[in-house]
């Protein structure tokens, strides 16, 4: 259970950060007063994607040490990695890829000891 609250947690801040991702480009297109910006409907998922990726996080921390889970979230590098590129088409180099692959290695190794 502790393992699939931590997923609900990084999939919810994902989501948050591409619904963030996705405001802002809308803003880009259209220049406008903040009062038009704060009615996009991308800022409000963001706002609440974020906000109930929070709540489940303090169900995670109920659950798991600190020190086990909050590494764990380090797989929404690895998610926002591959949506940078496969979704919004960002050129993303060798190295980046690495350090990717060491996170997912970080975070097997810390998923055995949860």
């Amino acid at each position: 259970m502790s393992l699939l609250l931590l997923l609900a947690a990084c999939l919810l801040t994902c989501l948050g950060q591409i619904a963030q991702k996705y405001a802002v480009d809308s803003w880009r297109a259209k220049p406008s007063a903040w009062g038009e910006k704060l009615r996009s409907p991308w800022l409000w998922l963001a706002l609440a994607a974020l906000g109930l990726g929070l709540l489940v996080w303090l169900l995670v921390l109920q659950r798991l040490e600190v020190g086990i889970a909050y590494p764990m979230l380090s797989l929404n590098f690895v998610l926002i990695t591959l949506i940078a590129r496969f979704v919004f088409h960002e050129p993303i180099d060798r190295r980046h890829w690495l350090g990717v692959a060491l996170v997912i290695g970080g975070v097997i190794l810390l998923g055995q000891q949860a």
